[in-house]
């Protein structure tokens, strides 16, 4: 339920900022850095987008690679997938080649993320739209919290730094020095939502519920997402950061 919850509210807020930057009728040229699953990048693409997949996992693109598989003709077409590393975009791509890019769930594997954001923001187009899916580093403590675990959520209050349910070790990002980043950048935010506030506590595996139900949720989420002081605790942040 979880990551069903986390990509349809993506989808939901990456459409309304795609729809305010570009005519409707414009084929884009969209970069996923890191695509996992590639449920964005799949989406995209179905939308009649040009979309290219950066994945640095082999597992992970084989998967995407069997997934497109059985996509129409015309969805495989509008699809290309490398292997690399996000931290590498310029070495693989030209500056301002994409309208796009998006980069979902990616940096708190980062150790220093500027870097890597500056490439991404070097690689979008002129009034380029640049999403970002991060942990939300204001909002560490709340998970254990609400579990019970009391010494892990006094220790989330002063580290951005924490263990995520793979058992790895990974950091969260603040939103105030993400916005300072991206304007540092010349990609200043010019949205951002919360994701995934009321579900972020469900137990792994849990299914979403019947489909009445789901649209509830997810308008209740989204609406959460939306409005302070909601969305600056939800799990996660959309930042959707603009090139000047």
């Amino acid at each position: 339920m979880r990551n069903t919850v986390r990509q349809e509210l993506v989808a939901r807020q990456l459409d309304e900022q795609l729809a305010q930057r570009f005519p409707a009728a414009q084929r884009l040229r969209v970069l996923d850095v890191g695509l996992g699953h590639g449920t964005q990048a799949l989406r995209l693409a179905r939308a009649g987008h040009e979309v290219t997949g950066l994945e640095s996992d082999p597992a992970m693109l084989a998967a995407v690679r069997a997934a497109l598989s059985s996509e129409p003709r015309f969805v495989r077409e509008r699809v290309r997938l490398l292997h690399g590393d996000a931290r590498d975009t310029g070495a693989h791509f030209l500056p301002g080649a994409f309208d796009t890019v998006l980069c979902h769930g990616v940096l708190m594997y980062v150790p220093e993320p500027d870097p890597m954001l500056a490439g991404l923001a070097r690689v979008l187009a002129p009034g380029g739209l640049l999403s970002l899916v991060v942990r939300n580093a204001d909002a560490l403590a709340l998970r254990p919290g609400l579990a019970g675990d009391w010494s892990g959520a006094l220790a989330a209050f002063d580290s951005p730094a924490y263990r995520n349910r793979l058992g790895l070790h990974v950091r969260a990002d603040r939103l105030a020095d993400l916005t300072a980043t991206l304007a540092g950048i010349g990609a200043p935010v010019h949205a951002w939502y919360g994701v995934r506030l009321f579900t972020d506590g469900a137990a792994d595996g849990a299914a979403p519920p019947a489909a009445h139900a789901l649209a509830t949720l997810l308008d209740a989420e989204d609406r959460a997402g939306r409005t302070d002081p909601y969305r600056a605790v939800a799990a996660l942040l959309h930042l959707c950061g603009v090139r000047g």
